[in-house]
């Protein structure tokens, strides 16, 4: 797989399917492509944030430490799009992302991710929809557990 796989693999995700092409083969030129086998973590729960991984291909666990272990509260996928809200709000990673099988990603890092929402202000808006799903998704999850509860 090369520069224009990396490319097309952009284009398929929301946050990069505005942005022109010559820009999407300077940032797949400039992201690190990386494996991971089954039960490698690319971060984990507590790490610093250095950037955020686009899958791909493969399957990986989100997991959110609890006093009992780890509890998985959700699967990603192709074109999966990870560790952003560690970089955008500078805080350490919320959760632990763990293949479930071979898991191939591009790492892009923080100030790569940065320069392209500066030049691209449609990103920001596409991160903060991705992010108000993801924070509606919780909260539907913890009216789940409550309901469950009573």
């Amino acid at each position: 797989m090369g520069i224009q796989d990396d490319v097309e693999a952009l284009k398929r995700i929301p946050l990069f399917a505005k942005v022109e092409p010559a820009k999407l083969k300077l940032l797949a030129f400039a992201a690190e492509r990386a494996q991971y086998m089954p039960g490698e973590a690319l971060f984990h729960q507590g790490d610093q944030a250095d950037a955020a991984y686009i899958v791909l291909g493969g399957k990986a666990d989100v997991l959110v430490e609890t006093p009992s272990g780890p509890l998985k509260v959700a699967e990603v996928g192709k074109d999966a799009f990870v560790g952003e809200i560690g970089i955008l709000c500078d805080v350490p990673r919320t959760a632990t992302i763990q293949a479930t099988e071979s898991l191939t990603t591009l790492k892009i890092t923080k100030d790569l991710f940065y320069r392209m929402v500066a030049d691209f202000p449609s990103i920001s808006l596409e991160v903060m929809r991705v992010l108000a799903q993801r924070l509606e998704h919780m909260n539907e999850q913890l009216r789940d557990a409550v309901a469950a509860k009573s």
